[in-house]
């Protein structure tokens, strides 16, 4: 049975690659007329489709890699051209760096200490749901600044030992509730963090498809988008707690007699020097990104900002040149092979370039979009459109990637904003933190979404749909009522 089930994952696997190959390569010879897109245009509409089809039914790795060569076969530029585009970007090569440091505190296993000191707070004993809002508060921070994966990982397995040790069963309604609001922290956290991950790739895609405007690229500030982040953030983990606490409701009883002080029954050992060494080399990373917004009157902050893509790299480079008991710091070989994901590498990779390429003036798209959104926009309200944008977001980032959704919707604001002269940034800063925290409800919005819909003996698929559908919506009606004044007034 299980082979016969392999063979057929295996034969759609095929099938659905083909497909894909076959959207690219023959989607310029349909009959269809769109006012402004030139010839290359219509080649580049037809990787970028079969892009987003590989990446929903095949695998990010290769339909990333994929696009980026069909590209190159394709009379936008040369392979050359186009693979130097790709990688020779400094954001991809900043993401590259910064999975490398964030990808060091797993193997090294400094997570698992931060992930002790959150479900070791004394204040929670007794109190259940404080222990789930401080849980929820370790998956944002750990998701924001690490990565999704590792929030997920780390405190879904602590979380099943506390379970069955106080007598709940898999498939009971606070197990359910619990695992699902640490997968939705995480992707609440996710975007934080504006010189990480998909949130990174998203505001410089913006600065790169608006720097051919008048006034230059427009450059969201990284503390004022972090701002907004958090204030969001804290807001949605809260009423989602709240949600979970009065209206679904679980029986939350067994977890009052628990003493948070029984994980400490098999005790981490004290954290080594090279644990220390590079998780401080990590937060001076951090530290060192966001200075020049934080104090950019301080001297050597311009220098600093203007050079803060090398900062990951030589964070990398000094951790692997420091010396502990005759061996580096960082491992960089090791780390790169057992903790970075390529997926998500090569996702960021393919979407900036094609972000690129779409709103580039020889394939004709943003001229389309002009001329097709031009109507609609005409004396449409900066909040209306906001509200159109995020519902849309909404939806469309639920059944296709968040990051190319977000990619998508960018050239819209940018229409929008050049007609009606809106300020875009603060539109662009909901859109990006909207877009990619949304994305749980179905298994092709995004793999942590995926991740919740395959643990079915926990979270019955019918329970996570029932849970983040409400939770969702909650995200999207905080995101109007408070993202929209917030950014008026921060940006």
């Amino acid at each position: 049975m299980a082979n016969a089930t392999e063979k057929k994952k295996d034969t759609m696997t095929i099938i659905h690659s083909l497909i894909g190959a076959a959207i690219m390569l023959f989607f310029r010879f349909l009959p269809l007329n769109l006012p402004e897109v030139t010839p290359i245009g219509m080649q580049v509409l037809g990787i970028f489709i079969g892009t987003l089809y590989l990446w929903t039914f095949v695998d990010p790795l290769w339909g990333s890699m994929l696009s980026i060569v069909m590209l190159g076969f394709s009379d936008y530029m040369p392979m050359g051209g186009v693979i130097k585009e790709a990688f020779g970007s400094a954001v991809t090569q900043q993401c590259f760096f910064l999975m490398i440091m964030s990808g060091a505190l797993v193997y090294y296993k400094i997570t698992l200490y931060i992930g002790r000191f959150f479900l070791t707070r004394k204040v929670t004993n007794g109190k259940p749901w404080l222990l789930v809002y401080v849980v929820c508060i370790g998956s944002y921070l750990i998701a924001g600044f690490i990565n999704c994966f590792t929030a997920i990982l780390l405190f879904w397995p602590v979380l099943y030992d506390i379970f069955n040790e106080v007598g709940y069963k898999k498939g009971d309604a606070f197990p359910r509730v619990v695992l699902t609001l640490v997968v939705v922290s995480a992707l609440i956290g996710f975007p934080m963090a504006p010189y990480m991950q998909n949130g990174l790739a998203l505001l410089s895609n913006f600065a790169k498809i608006t720097e051919n405007l008048p006034e230059g690229s427009i450059h969201v500030n990284n503390v004022s988008y972090m701002a907004v982040a958090i204030t969001l953030g804290f807001l949605m983990m809260t009423a989602n707690l709240l949600y979970s606490k009065f209206v679904i409701r679980p029986d939350a009883s067994k977890l009052k007699d628990y003493d948070v002080e029984s994980i400490n029954k098999n005790p981490l050992p004290p954290m080594s020097l090279q644990q220390k060494v590079v998780a401080g080399g990590f937060v001076l990373l951090v530290l060192g990104m966001m200075f020049p917004s934080l104090l950019p009157s301080l001297p050597g902050m311009p220098f600093l900002a203007a050079n803060s893509y090398g900062l990951a790299i030589l964070a990398v480079a000094v951790l692997g040149a420091v010396r502990i008991e005759g061996k580096p710091a960082l491992d960089i070989p090791k780390v790169v092979a057992s903790n970075l994901s390529w997926g998500a590498y090569f996702i960021i990779v393919a979407a900036i370039l094609l972000g690129g390429v779409l709103t580039n003036e020889s394939t004709g798209v943003t001229a389309f979009l002009n001329h097709v959104l031009s109507p609609i926009f005409q004396g449409m309200s900066a909040a209306v459109f906001i509200v159109l944008l995020l519902a849309m977001a909404m939806v469309l980032t639920n059944v296709c990637n968040s990051l190319v959704i977000g990619m998508i919707l960018q050239p819209v604001i940018l229409a929008y904003c050049t007609q009606t002269g809106a300020n875009p940034r603060p539109i662009v800063t909901l859109l990006i933190l909207f877009v990619l925290l949304s994305a749980a409800i179905t298994p092709a919005a995004s793999p942590f979404a995926a991740i919740l819909h395959s643990n079915k003996e926990w979270v019955p698929t019918k329970y996570v749909y029932q849970y983040t559908i409400p939770y969702v919506l909650m995200e999207l009606a905080i995101t109007l009522l408070v993202g929209i004044p917030l950014t008026g007034i921060l940006m």
